[in-house]
C-alpha cells in the first residue's frame, strides 16, 4: 500500500526561487535504496543511473554541495543539465518512495534556481514563449501564423527535413492538425459557444464551475461541449468564470515558480463559490496542489455526483482503450475514476493500453523540448494500440491526447482519441452514435 503523502517542505517566499539549502533538506530524504528505478520511464528506456530519480537526486547534490556545478555561475555543468532536463516529471517515483520523498516539489525547484541563474535574455526568451502558448489573448497570433504555414508549404518542407535539422518544428508541426486557425480564434471567446445550447435540465439547481485553462479551450472544443451537454442533463447550470486562465502548471515545471503561482493564485480569485471541474488532468492537479482550489477532474466529479434517475445510457459495442496519463494516476491518484464512468455505458468494452503505468512523453512542453525522446515514449503507446485494436481511446490530458493523436496519424492507424466525457455524451438517449 502507498505510503500517504506528508505536508509540503516549507519553501522559499511564494514566487521567488528555492535556495540551495532548500533544495538540498528536499535531496536529503532520499536514502538511494533505488525503489524507484524500474518505475522511471528515462531509466526503463537509457538503463543509465543519472536517467532515474535516484540519479537525477545525486546530480542535484552534486551540482550543489560538490563538483558538478560551473564555478561563479552556480549553473550545473552541461552533463548534468541534460540529465535533469530528460526529467518528465511523470511522478511515477512518488508514489512507490518509501522515504516519501517530494521528487516533483525537488524537480520544480532544481529548475528555477537554474533559471533564475540564467542570463535575464534566457530568462524572457522562456516567458514570450510560455506566453504564446497559455495567454488566450495571444491565440489569433497563433492563428494568423498557422494559417500562413500552412498556405506557404512549409509543412512538406518541414517533414522532409524536420528529422536531421529541425526537430522540435518537426514535433510542432504533427501537432498542427488539432491547432488550426477556426479553433484557435474560436478559443478566445470567454464562453464557448456550445454553452448557450446546454442549458440545466429540469430540477434542482445546482452550480458547478467549467475550468478551461489556456491552449486546452483550443484544443479540447468537442469535450468541452461534451462536458456542457452532460452536466445539463444530470441538472447542473454551468458558470465559466471570465477571468480565469492558465494554471501555471506549465510555468512551474519550466522555472518559473513567480508566474506559476500568479496564475494559480488568479484562478483561485476566479472559481469561488462553487465546485470548479475541469477536463485536463494536470491543470486539475496544479489547481488543487498549489492553488488550494475545490476542483475535480471531470470523470470523478460524475463518478461522485448522483445521475438522474431517469437516464439510461445506449448500448455501445466499442471496443474502448484508456489511456492513463500520469497526472491522473500519480498526482490525482485516480486513474478508476475513467473505468468507473465507462462501465456505465452497455456493451462497451473497456480495456486499459498497456504500459500506462508509463508517461506517454507529452508531459506539458517535453514532448516539445526533448522531440525524440518524446517520440520514442509514444511509441510505445502506438504499439500497443496496433495489438489492442481498440474502436477508439479515451484520456483525461489535454497534452497526451494532442502527443497521442499526432503519434496515431503518423503511424496511419484509425483510431480517434477522445476525452471520456465525448463517449458519454454520445451514450446519452437521442444523441447520435459513435
Amino acid at each position: 500500500m502507498a505510503a500517504e503523502r506528508p505536508p509540503a517542505a516549507p519553501g522559499p517566499p511564494p514566487g521567488l526561487a528555492p535556495t540551495p539549502a532548500d533544495l538540498l533538506a528536499l535531496a536529503d530524504q532520499c536514502v538511494k535504496c533505488g525503489y524507484c528505478l524500474p518505475h522511471c520511464p528515462t531509466f526503463r528506456a537509457a538503463h543509465d543511473e543519472a536517467e532515474s530519480p535516484r540519479g537525477r537526486i545525486a546530480l542535484i547534490q552534486g551540482w550543489l554541495a560538490g563538483p558538478l556545478g560551473q564555478g561563479a555561475s552556480g549553473r550545473p555543468g552541461p552533463r548534468t543539465a541534460a540529465h535533469l532536463a530528460h526529467c518528465l516529471e511523470c511522478l511515477a517515483c512518488e508514489p512507490v518512495c518509501p522515504s516519501l520523498v517530494q521528487f516533483g516539489t525537488l524537480m520544480d525547484g532544481a529548475r528555477a534556481l537554474q533559471m533564475a541563474r540564467r542570463p535575464a535574455w534566457q530568462r524572457g526568451w522562456w516567458r514570450l514563449r510560455l506566453g504564446l502558448l497559455t495567454q488566450p489573448r495571444w491565440l489569433p497570433l497563433l492563428a494568423t501564423a498557422a494559417g500562413l504555414y500552412r498556405r506557404l508549404g512549409l509543412s512538406a518542407l518541414v517533414r522532409r527535413w524536420g528529422r536531421e535539422r529541425w526537430p522540435r518544428l518537426l514535433a510542432l508541426d504533427r501537432l498542427t492538425p488539432a491547432l488550426g486557425p477556426p479553433r484557435l480564434l474560436a478559443a478566445t471567446a470567454a464562453t464557448p459557444p456550445a454553452a448557450a445550447a446546454a442549458a440545466p435540465a429540469a430540477g434542482r439547481p445546482r452550480q458547478v464551475l467549467l475550468f478551461r485553462g489556456c491552449i486546452a479551450r483550443a484544443v479540447q472544443q468537442p469535450a468541452e461541449a461534451a462536458a456542457l451537454q452532460v452536466l445539463a442533463r444530470f441538472g447542473w447550470a454551468v458558470a465559466i468564470p471570465p477571468a480565469q486562465g492558465c494554471c501555471g502548471a506549465m510555468h512551474r515545471h519550466n522555472g518559473l515558480p513567480a508566474t506559476a503561482n500568479a496564475l494559480v493564485q488568479a484562478n483561485a480569485r476566479a472559481l469561488t463559490g462553487a465546485t470548479s471541474v475541469g477536463l485536463a488532468s494536470a491543470c486539475v492537479g496544479e489547481l488543487r496542489r498549489h492553488g488550494g482550489i475545490d476542483a475535480l477532474e471531470l470523470c470523478q466529479f460524475l463518478g461522485q455526483t448522483d445521475w438522474p434517475a431517469d437516464l439510461t445510457l445506449a448500448p455501445l459495442a466499442r471496443t474502448i482503450a484508456v489511456h492513463e496519463p500520469c497526472s491522473q494516476r500519480n498526482l490525482l491518484r485516480d486513474s478508476d475514476a475513467v473505468y468507473r464512468l465507462l462501465a456505465r455505458i452497455p456493451a462497451a468494452r473497456v480495456l486499459p493500453l498497456p504500459d500506462n503505468a508509463f508517461c506517454c512523453g507529452a508531459a506539458g512542453t517535453y514532448l516539445l523540448e526533448q522531440p525524440q525522446r518524446a517520440a520514442a515514449l509514444v511509441a510505445a503507446k502506438v504499439t500497443a494500440l496496433r495489438a489492442l485494436r481498440p474502436d477508439l481511446l479515451v484520456t483525461t490530458n489535454t497534452g497526451c491526447a494532442l502527443h497521442l493523436a499526432a503519434a496515431i496519424r503518423a503511424a496511419g492507424l484509425d483510431c480517434p482519441v477522445l476525452h471520456p466525457v465525448e463517449v458519454i455524451a454520445r451514450a446519452l438517449p437521442s444523441a447520435p452514435r459513435l
